[in-house]
This record gives C-alpha cells, sequence and structure tokens, in this order.
C-alpha cells in the first residue's frame, strides 16, 4: 500500500484499484459484482457444512441451491431498492437508467434484508417451513458475504471514513487529500468478521427457535451503528439527521430493538415449553 506526505507527515494513501477485474472484450467483470459471487459461494459452501451438522430431513443441497436462488434475487432486488429510496432518490429519479447498473456499487443492506426476509417468507410458505426455523439457519451464512461486499466498497474506493489524525488514516484520492478512517474496513471487520465468529459459536448449539436470527438482528444492528460513527454520511437527500445520527444509524436502532425483542420470546417461550 502507497504512502503520501501530506502536511511534512506520511500517510497511507488507497491503492486505487481498477474497479474492473477482468476485461473479457466487451465484457467488464468488476470487482464488486465478484465480491458478491464471493459470498453466494460462502454461503453455499458453509451451508452444505450446517446442513451435514443439522441431520434433518428435507433439508439437502438441493433444497439449499434453491434457498440462495432466493436469497440472490432479494438481496440484488431489495438492496438496489433500498439504495434508491433510502439514500438517494433524488438522483436516480433523475437517472432511471442507473437504477439497474448495480455492478458500479450502491446496494443499501437494510433494503437487501427487507428483500431477503420478503424472498424467504415466499421460499418457507412454499416448502411448509416454519420462516423463523429458516431464518435461523441462514443468519450465521450471511455475515462472511456483508464482509466480501465491504472489500469490495474498499476496492471501488466508496464510502469512505470521515477525517482522522490517527496513524492508520488513509488518503482517497478520489476524494480529496484529507486522511481518513478506512472505514469499509472497520466494516469488513465488524459486520464480517466479528459478526461470523458471533453466530458461528452460537448457533453451534441448540437455541429456541429464532433466537439466532435475534442474535443476528441485535450484532449487526450494534456494529452498524458504531461503524457509522467513523464514516461519511451517504449521499443523497440524507447526511446526519436528528441527534447527529445517520440514515445507517437510524435504520439500525430497529433492528437491535426487534432482536432483543426476538431472542426475549424465544427464550420465554422455550422455558414456557418445559
Amino acid at each position: 500500500m502507497a504512502r503520501i506526505v501530506v502536511n511534512s507527515q506520511t500517510m497511507l494513501t488507497h491503492p486505487q484499484i481498477d474497479p474492473v477485474a477482468i476485461h473479457l472484450g466487451p465484457l467488464a467483470v468488476h470487482w464488486y459484482g465478484l465480491m458478491y459471487l464471493l459470498g453466494f459461494g460462502l454461503f453455499l459452501l458453509l451451508g452444505k457444512y450446517r446442513l451435514r451438522k443439522l441431520k434433518r430431513p428435507g433439508w439437502n443441497e438441493t433444497l439449499l441451491d434453491d434457498l440462495l436462488f432466493y436469497g440472490v434475487l432479494g438481496v440484488v432486488l431489495g438492496g438496489r431498492l433500498g439504495e434508491v429510496l433510502f439514500y438517494q432518490p433524488g438522483y436516480y429519479f433523475s437517472h432511471p437508467f442507473e437504477i439497474v447498473a448495480v455492478w458500479r456499487g450502491g446496494m443499501s443492506f437494510h433494503g437487501g434484508f427487507i428483500g431477503v426476509m420478503v424472498a424467504m417468507a415466499l421460499f418457507a410458505r412454499q416448502r411448509k417451513i416454519v420462516w423463523f426455523e429458516l431464518m435461523d439457519f441462514i443468519a450465521p451464512l450471511v455475515p462472511l458475504g456483508l464482509g466480501a461486499g465491504r472489500i469490495g466498497n474498499f476496492i471501488n474506493s466508496e464510502l469512505w471514513g470521515k477525517p482522522t489524525d490517527l496513524p492508520w488514516g488513509m488518503v482517497f484520492p478520489n476524494v480529496d487529500n484529507l486522511p481518513r478512517h478506512p472505514s469499509q474496513l472497520y466494516e469488513f471487520a465488524l459486520e464480517g468478521l466479528a459478526l461470523f465468529v458471533l453466530l458461528w459459536l452460537y448457533s453451534s448449539k441448540p437455541r429456541p427457535v429464532a433466537a439466532v436470527s435475534g442474535l443476528f438482528l441485535i450484532g449487526y444492528g450494534s456494529f452498524r451503528f458504531i461503524g457509522e460513527f467513523a464514516r461519511t454520511p451517504d449521499d443523497g437527500i440524507f447526511g446526519l439527521m436528528t441527534f447527529n445520527v445517520s440514515m445507517g444509524q437510524w435504520l439500525s436502532l430497529p433492528m437491535v430493538l426487534a432482536g432483543v425483542g426476538m431472542m426475549w420470546w424465544a427464550y420465554r417461550k422455550a422455558i414456557m415449553a418445559k
């Protein structure tokens, strides 16, 4: 990683990676898209491992493949619509053809999360599976994919952090010459690695139905809320809002509250059933 001198201080600088990983004639394969493919691949790999441990009748690799198909639709459609409606409605309504350009980045987690919940509800109804049981199964499979998405953000040099004087502050030349928090890497560590370890360890033992899903909501919402303090508010009509809280933080608060409520309900129901 290169270093530059700013005000007589040596600073890290973003490596300015070409967002296009491979050129195949007129076709350009973007790193951002490859990160999504990596996330989906990890979902399948981890899902197969969990299926072997679960040993539940009817839950097999065919079901996992179908589950991934529904999940991809939920992630892509919900994530893009969330970006359009939550963060940059003015821009996308003025440039409607840009809405489909998902390979350039611009996917809202909260929109994708809503999209996945809807897709999983349809899948559960079709397969006659309890929705919360399905969500508990997929929750530990998701964080590494989220982490891959944050690496895609870093490669694209987007969603950069606020200015900082910390020694690991990084200059993003496409923004300005100020050292900034590499907030994409913070979120990779929190929403990707830390959340994965938390959920994987917690779900390794039998838990009440909906408890794993509740912990996912608490974990992601909390990590996202913390990470947003180092991140520059997204472009669009929203910057910092009431109480200097960002849109991402406001959208994460209901997740935490819902997660606490779900875990309380799950354990209370389990105790009453004994």
